[in-house]
């Protein structure tokens, strides 16, 4: 028998039931005579290929994520223009103009396609958060829609929103993000049909049941529930349904990330959440807890009689895209500002060394542009006049306007589309806040 070294990879069952993957290196020693030895080695190595199919699926994910986030500064680009323009002809149509109606539901449908860009998103972003007052009935009622296509025909979705629902304060596209991955997950849990129900409704914590549960703080809370009639869990697999990487899906088909994500997401705004109910066989549900915002929803449905005025201040407009330039400089003249544009930062640059550019209030400038980042331009220009104040804008929704260094906890960011009346607060926001 000759010698040499054999490696193969094969799969056996575990007496437990469950096949292991093993990696196996042979040996043939020299034979003696009539009689040959082997010499074979082996180890488990199913764990260690789950791990690198994990992480295949998470670089998928993570190119698939930088795509869908090029695309939709493309798109959110084109809505910002389409909008933009709507809102100025809304403004500057008399009441009775028989065009009135058509121009009011060109904006309601360029709405309507940035929330659902910022819906078909949320999975993959790591977006700029922006805490707002939320009313949760309105989330869900907007994402309905969406969810009903998500889960297919066979499935039944219910809602059972309480009136009156207290108003939460968080990120709404963090909110799409757990909206949509609850649901996913009991879409995933039953494959031949079933029913799903989300409720909200107002609970109040006290102190002897937050005693007899140390993860819950006492308090009034918004409550997020999502039920399912799938395959359940077993309390074996609930004790681990949090953990990152986790996952009772076939290799491939989830990253683990999913309840994970929303977990962290959940304590990030002051909550919790929890699987109040699962059993093989009998389904599950999911439970979200959100404190109450000091707001009342009162207060929220208050509105401006018109978006805040400029005072005459000088905005210094920095946009590449051409036409989002144009309709962004139309809006600003329109609430009061002076505006000088430049499409690139190096001509913003120059524009500034001029006697028209020297004496401005704000900068305006988009965070992705060619050679020179926004950021980079900001920096630049405070280097030269220190307290310059900034609103960085833009199209991308993921990693990318982390990367490039813009926090919204840092600086004012304006999600591209805006409508003119946000763009109206957060350029008066901007301008009135103190010099850093």
């Amino acid at each position: 028998m000759p010698s040499g070294t054999v490696s193969l990879e094969y799969r056996c069952r575990h007496r437990n039931g469950q096949w292991r993957l093993l990696q196996s290196r042979g040996r043939v020693l020299p034979a003696e005579g009539d009689e040959a030895l082997i010499v074979l080695n082996s180890r488990d190595v199913t764990e260690q290929k789950h791990l690198e199919a994990r992480l295949r699926q998470a670089q998928k994910m993570e190119a698939l994520g930088q795509l869908a986030g090029g695309v939709a500064h493309d798109f959110n680009n084109v809505l910002s223009v389409i909008a933009g323009h709507s809102e100025l002809l809304e403004i500057s149509l008399a009441r009775n103009d028989q065009l009135l109606e058509s121009v009011t539901e060109i904006g309601r449908a360029a709405k309507r396609a940035a929330a659902l860009t910022r819906q078909l998103l949320a999975f993959s972003r790591q977006q700029v958060v922006e805490p707002k007052v939320l009313d949760l009935n309105a989330v869900v009622s907007v994402a309905e829609k969406m969810l009903r296509r998500m889960i297919g025909e066979d499935v039944q979705l219910t809602t059972n929103l309480q009136p009156e629902l207290s108003p939460v304060r968080a990120d709404p596209g963090q909110i799409d993000q757990v909206l949509m991955n609850l649901v996913a997950n009991a879409r995933d849990a039953m494959p031949k049909g079933g029913q799903l129900r989300i409720e909200t409704r107002n609970v109040e914590l006290d102190r002897a049941h937050t005693d007899v549960h140390p993860y819950k703080r006492p308090g009034r809370y918004a409550l997020l529930a999502v039920s399912d009639t799938g395959c359940g869990m077993t309390p074996e697999v609930q004790a681990h349904i949090f953990e990152p990487f986790f996952t009772t899906k076939g290799v491939g088909q989830g990253t683990g990330l999913g309840l994970a994500v929303m977990h962290g997401i959940i304590e990030q705004c002051g909550g919790f959440c929890e699987v109040s109910y699962s059993a093989p066989g009998l389904g599950t549900t999911f439970k979200i807890y959100l404190p109450v915002a000091q707001a009342t929803t009162r207060t929220l449905e208050i509105e401006l009689p018109k978006p805040p005025q400029g005072r005459g201040e000088t905005i210094v407009l920095v946009e590449d895209e051409k036409t989002v330039s144009a309709v962004t400089r139309r809006m600003l003249e329109s609430l009061g500002y002076r505006v000088l544009v430049a499409g690139s930062a190096k001509e913003a640059m120059r524009l500034i060394k001029t006697a028209e550019g020297k004496s401005f209030e704000l900068l305006m400038t988009d965070v992705i542009m060619p050679v020179m980042s926004g950021r980079e331009l900001a920096e630049a220009i405070r280097s030269e006049k220190p307290g310059t104040k900034v609103l960085f804008q833009s199209g991308y929704t993921d990693d990318v306007v982390i990367r490039h260094g813009i926090l919204h906890a840092e600086v004012a960011f304006l999600q591209k589309p805006f409508s003119l009346d946000a763009l109206a607060k957060k350029v008066r926001e901007t301008l009135d806040q103190p010099c850093s």
